[in-house]
């Protein structure tokens, strides 16, 4: 009898921990939906196009790109075009996870929301300091909803946001640094901007570099809970 009562009251207590968690992820997504009606709201001058985020989901992984591209302002989700077809290979070769469980999982942000439009030259205008401090209270309502262990910084732009300085990209790269973000404390691992245009990651040291990142995130645990029937596939 007292094997058997024990029994039941470890499966109410699964059950209650279970309907607890479920409540919390609820909550935290009812809150990340609040924040994207705000960002759908945002309208700053020189940006073009609808403002892009990716779906409320409740995740443990935050994934910060720098700004979406005409592209990504058309189809109206982040890393939809070039460069995200590259970073979701990136992460298919490492842990074995398809672009849609990347997107299912891993919750996509950016420092800015709004494609900031054309250079005279014709290539995509960086964001002003103010731009970002504009877009940074997303950011930051974001983190405090997700409190997330794992923060993935795409690109120059992203990482400072994240780091809260410039360094060489190389000095990053490749690493598992430690950092606290808008409050929280929680692990980076940086990756170089996947756009066509740059030949950083397609040459050395930039090449070994982001192998080094592709394995720290293919064995991060964070990464083997989300994706738990994935195998690292680099190195």
């Amino acid at each position: 009898m007292k094997t058997r009562s024990f029994a039941v009251s470890v499966f109410v207590g699964r059950k209650r921990a279970l309907k607890k968690r479920s409540n919390q992820e609820s909550d935290v997504v009812s809150e990340l939906e609040r924040v994207h009606a705000d960002i759908r709201a945002l309208r700053l001058p020189g940006f073009m196009g609808e403002p892009v985020h990716g779906p409320a989901i409740a995740s443990s992984i935050f994934l910060l790109g720098q700004a979406p591209g005409p592209h990504e302002a058309k189809l109206g989700r982040p890393f939809a075009w070039k460069a995200g077809k590259t970073l979701f290979s990136w992460f298919e070769r490492a842990f074995g996870a398809a672009e849609e469980e990347v997107r299912a999982r891993v919750y996509m942000a950016a420092v800015v929301r709004c494609f900031p439009g054309k250079t005279s030259g014709g290539g995509d205008r960086v964001p002003s300091a103010a731009e970002i401090q504009a877009s940074r209270p997303f950011i930051e309502r974001e983190i405090a909803a997700l409190r997330p262990k794992l923060v993935i910084p795409v690109g120059r732009l992203a990482i400072a946001e994240v780091l809260g300085h410039d360094e060489p990209i190389a000095a990053v790269v490749g690493r598992e640094l430690r950092a606290h973000f808008h409050g929280v404390e929680l692990d980076v691992v940086c990756l170089p901007h996947p756009s066509g245009a740059s030949s950083w990651f397609k040459v050395e040291p930039g090449k070994a570099l982001l192998e080094q990142a592709l394995r720290i995130l293919a064995h991060h645990p964070e990464i083997r809970r989300a994706f738990p029937r994935a195998r690292p596939g680099v190195g």
